[in-house]
């Protein structure tokens, strides 16, 4: 796996022309998006290699829950371009394109959650080719910027750290990203910027397509996409604070609304309802000890109004439509926490970056029914598991994972155990217009600038 990764920097070093006098890695807390750290412009990504044994069916919803089977499975969850470009000292251009699973293309399925087991097409291969992010940035002072385009939506931990580095285990976490679009990315309008110990986001995006909500995932597959234009006549308000008071610790909280039934690419079949969806999300995480203590936590609750006429909706969909016919329930909830330390601090100041971890979940897309509707929420969507594994930072952007996942769900008493592991690299490359270039192995965010606050 090392060798395949090693083939691609090459390649991606290779392609380039412009002369490299200077190469260093680097490291820099930074709480907002800036231009600071280049003057002209940067191009860099990131990219994954997974594989995993697992010893439960394919289907674990079935009524008597998943059986016995031994199974292993290898992709290529993502790779992902990304380039910003500095017009002025105030215009910067940010933009990130990304592979999932291979890219599109046309190819068949078998859908386990909805139809036990029945096979379908797909205009996807397993995966997409996504622009995650276009947009103009409008650099005015440190208190107050703008931003304008598409970008990703800081709803909960994950969302605006989603790299692997930035967690623990092999795949994001999957509580959140459960119940949550995970990388969130949407169009509209930003205010952002820093006040005293706190820095902020404010958008206004294109919000959720309510004919898209399902059981197993509540509100995720909700995100509008599906057709070549998305529904602006109800946008989305979103709110994300983090505070940055105390060494080594960040506290957030984000806040979602959006009365999605104007979103339906057939908004006359929800007249009389506006379907409400109401998110609120904490996290924290802590770096002490020279960054050899890492702690990190989250929860997310959900609220989606008048769910029991909602439901009744989209089962009348029909089978083109491509929308779900399952219940949606009226709350949805994760929440969680991961820890690791650094055991090669016990030893020399050479030694590697070996961290031991657990972690914790609880998840939950079918909560809570909405009340005097005869909806029953399927306790088989609840879900606890515990994970404990290693990461290997070879390089400080060079991550081997590997950890090992139980999980017990509803009262079935039901076991899923899965062997993950993976090899992530991230490479950037910035070029300043001074007369000596510098080309920078540096941290890429991916939320419209390469600042890295989450790098070891």
């Amino acid at each position: 796996m090392r060798k395949i990764t090693a083939i691609i920097i090459l390649c991606f070093l290779h392609s380039l022309t412009l002369p490299a006098q200077e190469t260093k890695e680097k490291s820099k807390n930074r709480k907002t998006s800036s231009t600071e750290e280049y003057t002209k412009f940067r191009f860099g990504g990131y990219g994954e290699m997974a594989a995993s044994y697992k010893d439960y069916n394919f289907n674990r919803f079935t009524p008597n829950g998943s059986g016995k089977l031994n199974r292993g499975e290898i992709s290529i969850p993502r790779f992902v371009l990304a380039f910003d470009y500095k017009f002025s000292s105030k215009w910067v251009l940010s933009t990130e394109i990304e592979f999932e699973y291979g890219g599109t293309g046309s190819a068949r399925e078998i859908e386990w959650f909805e139809e036990n087991g029945e096979y379908e097409t797909e205009i996807e291969k397993g995966g997409e080719v996504a622009l995650e992010q276009f947009h103009i940035t409008r650099l005015i002072n440190k208190h107050i910027n703008l931003r304008f385009g598409h970008m990703i939506v800081p709803v909960g931990l994950t969302n605006n750290h989603h790299e692997p580095i930035n967690f623990f285990g092999v795949y994001r976490p999957e509580g959140e990203t459960t119940i949550l679009p995970s990388t969130w990315h949407e169009t509209g309008i930003a205010v952002f910027g820093e006040i005293g110990r706190f820095d902020y986001e404010l958008q206004l995006v294109n919000g959720l397509d309510p004919q898209g909500f399902r059981s197993e995932d509540w509100i995720k597959n909700g995100r509008q996409g599906a057709f070549e234009v998305n529904n602006f006549t109800s946008p989305a308000f979103v709110a994300r604070v983090n505070y940055h008071g105390v060494k080594g610790l960040r506290v957030g909280a984000s806040f979602y609304y959006n009365q999605t039934a104007k979103n339906g690419t057939k908004p006359w079949r929800n007249t009389g309802y506006k379907f409400p969806v109401t998110i609120v999300t904490g996290d924290l995480q802590y770096k002490g000890f020279n960054n050899n203590l890492i702690v990190r936590g989250n929860a997310v609750y959900g609220n989606l109004g008048a769910s029991g006429a909602l439901t009744t909706i989209n089962n009348s969909s029909s089978a083109a439509s491509g929308y779900p016919n399952t219940t949606v329930a009226q709350n949805a909830v994760s929440y969680g926490g991961e820890a690791g330390y650094n055991i090669g601090s016990f030893f020399h100041s050479k030694a590697p970056r070996i961290y031991p971890f657990i972690r914790y979940e609880y998840y939950n897309p079918m909560e809570k029914t909405e009340a005097n509707t005869g909806l029953l929420a399927d306790k088989r969507f609840q879900v606890s598991a515990v994970t404990a594994g290693l990461n290997y930072y070879a390089l400080p952007n060079l991550v081997i994972k590997a950890d090992y996942t139980h999980r017990s769900i509803g009262k079935l008493s039901l076991c899923r155990h899965s062997l993950y592991w993976l090899v992530y690299q991230k490479i950037n490359i910035i070029f300043n217009s001074n007369e000596n270039e510098n080309m920078e192995i540096s941290a890429y965010n991916g939320n419209g600038s390469m600042y890295g606050d989450d790098l070891l």
